[in-house]
């Protein structure tokens, strides 16, 4: 598949900062009496590589997971996690997307009996390069033994505009907009009786977002979509709990990357010079910098290249 090649000849070089399990802690934050979520995760913090953002749902029968982190070890922990909050079982996870720091702890789960929920293009895209991802560690800036007992588990369910689960007094909704997004097969899990919204990749609050492999004028569209349903909490893919204004930051921010990429790109080809001039125009971000130098190499660069090829 042509995205997965596109992610895998990237070098994610992840900034790193001098932590310690001491000094930094992935802790799941109580959103409502029903969700907990891993929100605003410290750059560098034991057990969560990426910063990405998972949480769970909690039904009077079972508890869904939504999307498992960056291996199974790291899915070990989160699972720690949710047996200090509630004893049910874990009947299901939802990926929200196919990425790596949101899907590979997959296995964890399946092997405690879970099934595992997406949508059809994320299961076609873990199938297609999973297995690629977990045998290349240095392609992601990860260390040899970092995928040490995970393996690649696409879901077993997996649907294409929608899907209603009932956990016992919560519903939960799974929703494709029909729009390709941050990734294809993209998707929000929607939970209406807790004014909650798990928003995945399709935002990033205060975290540069990954463009690389996008369809930008869906993923406007998206936004606009979870604009309309007006919902309170909304968990991003990264960053800290957010509401319709962050909504609207990001609407205002993917046109603006796109249009000031392909302006500089004309002029300079130096990613390190292009890097540091982006950043001088762009929205100033906590987190995520060096997805902006991932964004210009896979998007605008690439095309450049691939521009040149052809007419070669």
């Amino acid at each position: 598949m042509k995205t997965i090649v596109l992610i895998m000849n990237v070098l994610i070089m992840v900034p790193v900062q001098n932590v310690t399990a001491q000094t930094l802690k992935t802790e799941l934050k109580k959103i409502t009496a029903s969700v907990y979520a891993y929100t605003e995760v410290p750059e560098g913090t034991p057990g969560n590589k990426y910063s990405a953002n998972s949480g769970i749902v909690i039904g009077n029968d079972a508890v869904l997971v939504v999307d498992t982190l960056t291996s199974a070890e790291e899915a070990k922990g989160f699972a720690a996690e949710i047996r200090k909050i509630t004893d049910k079982p874990t009947r299901y996870v939802v990926n929200t997307h196919y990425h790596l720091d949101h899907a590979l702890g997959n296995s964890f789960f399946a092997d405690m009996g879970a099934r595992i929920i997406g949508h059809v293009k994320c299961r076609d895209a873990i199938l297609s390069g999973g297995e690629k991802m977990l045998g290349n560690p240095a392609a992601f800036g990860l260390p040899a033994d970092f995928w040490v007992n995970t393996r690649s588990v696409a879901p077993d369910m997996a649907f294409e505009r929608g899907m209603i689960l009932d956990l016992g007094g919560i519903t939960v909704k799974l929703i494709h907009t029909g729009f390709a997004s941050h990734s294809a097969g993209s998707i929000i899990v929607h939970i209406p009786s807790e004014d909650v919204l798990f928003a995945g990749d399709i935002l990033f609050t205060d975290f540069h977002p990954y463009i690389g492999e996008a369809d930008l004028s869906g993923w406007e569209n998206n936004l606009d979509f979870i604009h309309e349903m007006n919902v309170g909490h909304i968990i991003p893919g990264h960053g800290p709990l957010s509401s319709n204004r962050n909504i609207e930051e990001m609407r205002a921010y993917l046109p603006f990357f796109d249009k000031k990429a392909k302006e500089l790109c004309a002029q300079e080809k130096d990613l390190e010079k292009l890097t540091a001039a982006m950043l001088d125009v762009l929205p100033e971000r906590k987190s995520g910098d060096y997805i902006v130098t991932m964004n210009l190499q896979t998007r605008y660069l690439q095309d450049k290249r691939n521009e040149q090829a052809e007419k070669k």
